[in-house]
């Protein structure tokens, strides 16, 4: 008998994105009808509540904006406690590609992963951001290189697969701020596995991103002082388990 393919929940954080969400929720549904989806509405000043209600998906409504940390753990506090076996992280501008989140999550089951991270650099196709980001990532890349020895080329990715094991440790614990790049960092200090798939990012379909180009170097200077805070704390030992 074939093995049961695994429960999988998308969680879209969305902040202010009512126009995007029918668009992204439609994607999704076109490629993995199967999926239940749910829509973290961070404290939007916007018709994304009434949105994500009308379209049908679970909606996860928190009543001020907590930033997209607060906003992926709330999802990943649903996943887990709901015994999800994969929690998928897309964003609700419709920069991800849902048949690429299909592969994200085949690796991540494949290599026995626990985070399999879409970057938009390994082929270096479609949207690539903007100069001052790039730099940014690529400041992140080498200082995660560093102290993890793990050649992550896109730690600031928003297209994500965590397994159980991930979900588990995040779902108690999840950087709140600019979370992305700490996440891996956490993961590989705990002794799980990242990997990394090649993905081609679309622009977003509407509206303006929560992270403009003046922040980029306070963004990059507050993620290096949190990895390092993390660095100098004592490793942690063995393999997270569910």
């Amino acid at each position: 008998m074939p093995p049961l393919p695994p429960r999988v929940l998308a969680v879209i954080p969305a902040y202010n994105e009512a126009e995007n969400l029918p668009h992204v929720v439609a994607d999704i549904r076109a490629c993995a009808p199967h999926w239940d989806i749910a829509v973290v509405d961070d404290g939007s000043r916007d018709d994304t509540s009434a949105v994500a209600r009308g379209l049908g998906v679970i909606l996860l409504r928190l009543p001020v904006n907590l930033g997209i940390g607060g906003a992926v753990q709330t999802g990943l506090i649903y996943g887990h406690r709901h015994g999800y076996d994969v929690c998928l992280q897309v964003d609700g501008d419709g920069q991800h590609d849902p048949a690429e989140s299909v592969r994200l999550i085949e690796v991540l089951r494949e290599q026995d992963a626990d985070l399999a991270i879409g970057s938009r650099f390994l082929h270096g196709t479609g949207f690539q951001s903007t100069f001052a980001r790039r730099v940014g990532i690529r400041i992140l890349r080498a200082a995660l290189h560093a102290l993890t020895g793990e050649p992550i080329t896109d730690p600031t990715s928003g297209q994500r697969a965590l397994g159980r094991r991930a979900l588990a440790l995040l779902a108690a614990d999840y950087p709140q701020e600019y979370p992305e790049p700490e996440v891996v960092y956490i993961l590989r200090r705990h002794g799980l596995r990242v990997v990394e798939v090649p993905v081609t990012m679309r622009a977003r379909r509407a509206g303006r991103s929560s992270i403009r180009v003046v922040h980029s170097v306070l963004y990059m200077l507050k993620v290096l002082v949190a990895i390092l805070i993390h660095a100098s704390r004592a490793p942690a030992k063995g393999r997270t388990t569910s």
